[in-house]
């Protein structure tokens, strides 16, 4: 019996010093540090109401009473999360291969213009518009790339300027009254101009309580993150790229073209960013107004890849998990709270996911002493 109690608690012991393990262990505490600062906040603010303020936030959807309008709202969620999800891929796709995708909100904005235009100018059918979105985002990404790899460009210079770029393209291409009620300074609904143009839904809507913006994007996102693990971690065209983006000198002596690898990367990143926009805006969810800034769901796709831990199915319950809680902000009680204090309490938690590499390090290093504390105490036997 002691035996077999031995031999679990060593299986315990080898999983709490996995990879997995740190990961997800360093994601929760990120996660509830994020939580823990948010709440302090609201009970500064107004402390009788915060206790019930947090606890909206992390319900979300259950903070509905009816069981229809949870599953109704839980599948706008899910919808909600797709471009969360494929924006932390994107990031992700780059940063594994040793860039650093900062124009994630530039591609997914360019994305978005496309795909708007293609649906309510044109009226394509929903996968021309998905496609062109994503071609048009890949062309956006490997310019950063071709920048890098010819000119030495940092990637995060070239980034910042193509994402500016791409909201003034997108905002002068969609003011045109084909696409755009200019009175209000936004576009079109699709499913009124261009029925063709929304993404299938496959009987999915249904589960959801007749939600009509749920689609074939969630199944897809999921697709996509599998396919983004086994192009990582089980090719030789993910191996080459991670080689090229850790040193492309080496990568280029081994006989890897290291130029073609710079680009091809941050192309396929910009697609993922595209796909992200197409998914999401071809589901008419929400019209695209004339803004000042670019999106910020491009930005948060970094946090989302760092608290997923930096494997693609992480980042599936990492881009779930953000946007939870940011949707849950909006139920909040606005007699006692200023309405900003959703996207202040938001910020705060995906501004802490940003720690979730510090965390681990913290965590390997503990596991490190432990396991040469326990190597000294077996030679000392």
């Amino acid at each position: 019996m002691s035996l077999n109690l031995d031999a679990k608690l060593a299986k315990v012991k080898e999983f709490t010093r996995s990879e997995s393990f740190k990961s997800i262990a360093a994601a929760i505490i990120c996660a509830l540090i994020g939580i823990v600062i948010g709440f302090i906040i609201l009970l500064i603010i107004n402390a009788e109401h915060a206790p019930k303020a947090m606890s909206t936030i992390l319900k979300n959807f259950l903070y509905f009473r009816k069981d229809s309008q949870k599953i109704y709202y839980l599948g706008s969620t899910l919808v909600k999360s797709v471009p969360m999800i494929l924006c932390g891929l994107s990031v992700l796709f780059a940063y594994k291969t040793g860039l650093f995708n900062i124009g994630v909100a530039g591609q997914y904005c360019i994305a978005i213009g496309v795909a708007l235009w293609a649906a309510l100018a044109w009226h394509w059918v929903w996968w021309a518009c998905l496609l062109l979105a994503v071609v048009a985002a890949a062309f956006w990404g490997a310019l950063a790339g071709f920048f890098k790899a010819f000119f030495n460009i940092n990637e995060v210079i070239a980034c910042i300027m193509l994402n500016w770029i791409s909201l003034y393209i997108v905002n002068v291409m969609m003011h045109n009254a084909r696409v755009m009620n200019l009175s209000l300074s936004e576009t079109y609904g699709i499913r009124v101009n261009s029925p063709s143009s929304i993404l299938p839904s496959l009987g999915l809507g249904k589960l959801f309580h007749n939600n009509e913006y749920v689609t074939i994007a969630i199944p897809l996102t999921i697709i996509v993150a599998v396919l983004i693990f086994i192009v990582l971690e089980k090719t030789v065209f993910g191996y080459e790229l991670k080689a090229t983006g850790l040193n492309k000198n080496a990568a280029k002596y081994a006989g890897m073209k290291d130029k073609k690898n710079m680009i091809a990367t941050m192309a396929i990143a910009g697609a993922l960013a595209g796909l992200a926009a197409g998914l999401y805006y071809l589901t008419d969810i929400q019209a695209w107004k004339t803004a000042s800034s670019v999106p910020a769901m491009g930005f948060n796709g970094i946090a989302v890849a760092f608290l997923g831990g930096l494997n693609p199915i992480g980042v599936i319950f990492a881009g779930y998990f953000i946007e939870h809680i940011t949707l849950g902000g909006s139920f909040i009680d606005m007699h006692y709270y200023n309405p900003q204090i959703a996207d202040l309490i938001s910020s705060i938690i995906i501004y802490a996911c940003g720690f979730v590499l510090f965390i681990k390090e913290v965590i390997a290093k503990i596991s490190r002493k432990e396991k040469s504390e326990e190597s000294a105490a077996g030679q000392g036997e």
